[in-house]
C-alpha cells in the first residue's frame, strides 16, 4: 500500500509524512480501499486506527464491557447498525461448547443449564443502551436482548433516526418503551426461544406497539402470543404496514381474521408454525386482505384443512404463492388454493405428498399463471404429465421443473458427501 510505504519506508526518519494530509483527505483515501485492507490500515498508528474506526457503520458486539466502558462509541463514533444480542448473554470464557439457534448463539460449559440466568440483568443492558445512545445519535438499526422499558426510552429520546429495531426476550412491559421510537419502520419482536428464554408478547403489547409506532412498514413476530384483537390493532393503527412475518407463533385461535384489517399489507410470511390457526371461525367473518400480493409459507404444518382454507380465503387476492418444506400438503389440502384466482407465480419445494394430478387440478384454474417452479416434490413425476398440463407449460413465461433433484446430476457421476484430511465418502 502506498500510504503505508510512505509512512514506514525510512525507519531512521522520525517524521510522519502522513501528518501533511488532513483527516478528511485520509478518510476519503481509506474509503476507497477494499474491506480486506482496512484491518491492516488500522495497525499502522493510533491516528489511522481512529480514522479507520470512523468508516465502520455496522458492528456485532460480543463483549458488554466494551459498551459500558464507552470504548465502543469512542472507537466507532459513526455506527448506524449495531447488533448487541451476542453480548447480552453472559457466557463462560474459554468454553469450546457453543449452543446455537437460528436467533441466538452462545458459549456454555458442560455443567450449566442455559436459560434466563445466561442473560445480563436489565439494569446492565439499560446502562449499555444509555452509553450507546449518547455516543451514536445517528443510529438507524439496533438489535438487543433483555432491555427494559427505561433503556428503550433512552434510545428513543437520543436516536431520532432509529428506523429498525429487533428486541429479543421481549414482553408487554418492554414495548411501552418502544413507543418512544417514533420513526421506527421495521420491528422484530422475539418473545420466546425454547431453551434460551421465555417471555410473553400478548395483545396488550401488540396494542401498545400499534399505538406508538404508526409508521411501521414491516413487523416480524417470533414466538409471540396474541389473538384477533392484537392483530386487528396493528392493522388499524399501522396503516403503512406492508409486510407481516409470523414465526413459531403462539397465537390464540381466531387471530387470522385480524389480518384483513391490514389494509395496505402486501406480503404475509408464516414460518415454522405447527398450526396456522386452530379455530379460524366462519368464512364470512374472516374477511379478505384486498391488497395482499405475496403469501409465503416455510416449514409449516398444513394438516389442518380448516386453518389452511381460512388462510387461502384471507389471501385470495395473492399473485405470488410460495410453499417450501411444508408438511401435510397433500392433494386435498392444496385443492383449497383454487380460491386464489389471481396467482401469477407459484413456487413449491419439498412438499412430498403433493402429486402431479393434485398440482394440475389447481393450477389449471389459475388463468393468470405466468411462472411455475416445482422443486424436490418426489410424488410429482414426469410420467404423470397429462397433455393438458404440457399445453399449460408451453404458455408460461417461466418454468422451473425439477420435482426430483436426482436429475440435477449425471447418472454416472459420483456425489461427494464430505471430505476431510484426504479421506472422503462418495455415493455412486
Amino acid at each position: 500500500m502506498v500510504l503505508a510505504a510512505m509512512h514506514l519506508s525510512d525507519p531512521k526518519s522520525t517524521a510522519d509524512r502522513t501528518l501533511l494530509l488532513s483527516d478528511e483527505l485520509l478518510l476519503r483515501i481509506f474509503s476507497k480501499h477494499p474491506d480486506s485492507q482496512r484491518n491492516a490500515n488500522s495497525l499502522v498508528c493510533k491516528r489511522w486506527l481512529s480514522l479507520q474506526g470512523r468508516l465502520v457503520p455496522t458492528l456485532k458486539v460480543l463483549d458488554w464491557n466494551f459498551i459500558l466502558s464507552a470504548r465502543l462509541t469512542h472507537r466507532f463514533p459513526n455506527l448506524t447498525h449495531v447488533n448487541l444480542v451476542p453480548a447480552a448473554f453472559s457466557s463462560p470464557k474459554n468454553s469450546s461448547i457453543v449452543l446455537s439457534h437460528r436467533l441466538v448463539s452462545m458459549h456454555v460449559d458442560s455443567a450449566s443449564l442455559f436459560g434466563h440466568h445466561n442473560l445480563l440483568p436489565p439494569q446492565a443492558v439499560d446502562a449499555g443502551l444509555k452509553t450507546l445512545a449518547a455516543g451514536c445519535p445517528n443510529l438507524r438499526s439496533l438489535a438487543v436482548a433483555g432491555a427494559s422499558e427505561a433503556g428503550l426510552f433512552t434510545v428513543g429520546a437520543e436516536c431520532a433516526t432509529l428506523q429498525e429495531l429487533e428486541l429479543q426476550r421481549c414482553d408487554d412491559a418492554v414495548l411501552r418503551g418502544v413507543a418512544a421510537c417514533r420513526n421506527l419502520q421495521i420491528v422484530r419482536l422475539v418473545g420466546c426461544v425454547k431453551g434460551f428464554y421465555e417471555s410473553v408478547v400478548s395483545d396488550i403489547g401488540l396494542t401498545i406497539l400499534a399505538q406508538g409506532c404508526r409508521r411501521l412498514v414491516k413487523l416480524e413476530l417470533v414466538g409471540c402470543e396474541g389473538s384477533f384483537d392484537g392483530v386487528k390493532a396493528i392493522g388499524q393503527c399501522c396503516v403503512m404496514l406492508e409486510e407481516l412475518v409470523v414465526v413459531e407463533h403462539r397465537m390464540d385461535d381466531g387471530w387470522l381474521a385480524g389480518v384483513s384489517f391490514c389494509e395496505n399489507l402486501k406480503t404475509l410470511r408464516i414460518q415454522s408454525c405447527r398450526v396456522i390457526d386452530g379455530n379460524p371461525g366462519l368464512e364470512e367473518h374472516l374477511g379478505c386482505c384486498e391488497t395482499l400480493e405475496r403469501l409465503h409459507l416455510h416449514k409449516c404444518q398444513l394438516r389442518d384443512r380448516n386453518s389452511v382454507a381460512a388462510l387461502f380465503s384471507v389471501c385470495r387476492n395473492a399473485r405470488e404463492i410460495v410453499l417450501q418444506d411444508c408438511w401435510g400438503l397433500d392433494d386435498g389440502t392444496f385443492s383449497l388454493a383454487v380460491i386464489c384466482r389471481r396467482v401469477k407465480l407459484f413456487y413449491v419445494e419439498g412438499c412430498s405428498l403433493l402429486t402431479t394430478e393434485g398440482l394440475e387440478s389447481v393450477i389449471e384454474s389459475w388463468k393468470e399463471l405466468e411462472c411455475l417452479r416445482v422443486v424436490s416434490c418426489k410424488n410429482i413425476k414426469d410420467s404423470d404429465i397429462s397433455p393438458a398440463l404440457a399445453t399449460l407449460f408451453s404458455t408460461l413465461k417461466e418454468l422451473k421443473w425439477r420435482p426430483d433433484t436426482k436429475y440435477l446430476f449425471p447418472s454416472d457421476a459420483g456425489i461427494i458427501m464430505g471430505k476431510k484430511g484426504g479421506k472422503f465418502f462418495k455415493r455412486i
